[in-house]
């Protein structure tokens, strides 16, 4: 019975050091800084505040921005699934140098903050793969965010 605690205690203790690490890796990478963001952290109003790059998980969020920020969207897709491009409604947001999509499928895009408003920026993609002789449906993965952008 001891020894089964034991083993009990070394697999807990294990387990919440990995989670402490989460959120702070090192490393470098193509143009960052070497770290890891951390989580969005909530404001007023129900709004979050933006991390540097939204991806496919962050759909249905409200994020806010100050002028002169730059949001980079990144939606990994594949050939059988690809996202559409990002587009963006409302005058609040302008887009901007996203880089080159590397994999086929990726939806990548920028957006500078311009000026105080809401935009809303949205992509879509097939649920299904669309293969040649394979069966397809017509069903759209919808992918939406809201941004509310205010003056520093």
């Amino acid at each position: 019975m001891r020894r089964a605690t034991h083993h009990r205690t070394i697999a807990l203790t294990a387990l919440a050091l990995l989670l402490a690490g989460c959120g702070t890796q090192g490393g470098s990478d193509a143009g960052g800084s070497g770290t890891v963001s951390p989580s969005p952290t909530r404001t007023h109003q129900g709004c979050t505040t933006a991390k540097a790059e939204l991806g496919a998980a962050d759909t249905g969020h409200t994020y806010c921005l100050a002028t002169g920020d730059v949001l980079r969207i990144l939606l990994d897709g594949t050939t059988g699934r690809p996202w559409a491009p990002v587009t963006v409604s409302g005058s609040a947001l302008r887009a901007t140098n996203s880089g080159i999509v590397i994999q086929p499928g990726d939806a990548v895009a920028a957006f500078e903050a311009v000026s105080a408003g809401t935009a809303r920026l949205s992509s879509s993609r097939p649920l299904c793969a669309t293969e040649p002789g394979r069966v397809s449906c017509k069903g759209l993965q919808d992918w939406t965010v809201t941004v509310r952008v205010t003056k520093p």
